[in-house]
């Protein structure tokens, strides 16, 4: 991978983004509407869920969400940042070129991407489409989110590349269905859709 650097995520940015409270990045209750969200959308249509994959996983703030929604699944973390791995236990690797032995049925990527590169995130997008054979929840913020001016850029790490949201849904459209809210059904799922349900085919 040829994007962010493995020094940046040390405990030092975790410490500012996420367990300092002044500076932090999460909050509570937004990941608590946006799990239930997500997962009550993924039972209305009746993808099965048994093992989930979270990569870039971070401090594992979708663990607990997917076991009160998916209590029989199966849930793995993958997480690039060597001290996040050591202090938690996930596995070593990057969204750019993970690979596993059988794909999962429920893919989670939040605020990772815009941290790679051009060349880093074709590649990523890509490889979603080997890791998923259901669901795919992706959280990335856009250029254009940049220029309608609502982000806390305060909070937000200014080192994140700018790419245009058309990049990320190109890169997505060939593997995926977007179904709006950050969610993509994989075109080989075996799950009916209403055409309305789909955002562009």
């Amino acid at each position: 991978m040829k994007s962010a650097s493995d020094s940046w995520f040390d405990e030092a940015y975790y410490e500012r983004y996420y367990f300092d409270k002044k500076t932090s990045v999460v909050d509570p209750q937004h990941m608590e509407r946006l799990g239930n969200f997500v997962c009550s959308y993924l039972k209305y249509l009746r993808v099965p869920v048994r093992r989930v994959l979270d990569v870039g996983c971070g401090i594992g703030l979708w663990r607990d969400i997917i076991a009160r929604h998916f209590p029989q699944a199966t849930f793995h973390g993958v997480e690039y940042s060597a001290y996040l791995c050591e202090r938690f236990g996930w596995e070593r690797g990057s969204v750019v070129d993970y690979r596993a032995s059988e794909p999962f049925d429920f893919v989670i990527c939040q605020g990772v991407l815009p941290y790679l590169s051009a060349a880093d995130l074709k590649r990523a997008l890509q490889n979603f489409a080997s890791l998923s054979q259901g669901a795919l929840y992706i959280e990335a913020v856009s250029h254009e989110d940049w220029e309608r001016d609502i982000l806390d850029e305060t909070l937000t790490d200014p080192r994140l590349f700018r790419h245009r949201a058309e990049l990320y849904r190109r890169g997505l459209s060939h593997g995926f269905t977007e179904l709006g809210g950050g969610i993509w059904l994989h075109r080989d799922a075996e799950v009916p859709l209403f055409e309305l349900e789909c955002a562009a085919r």
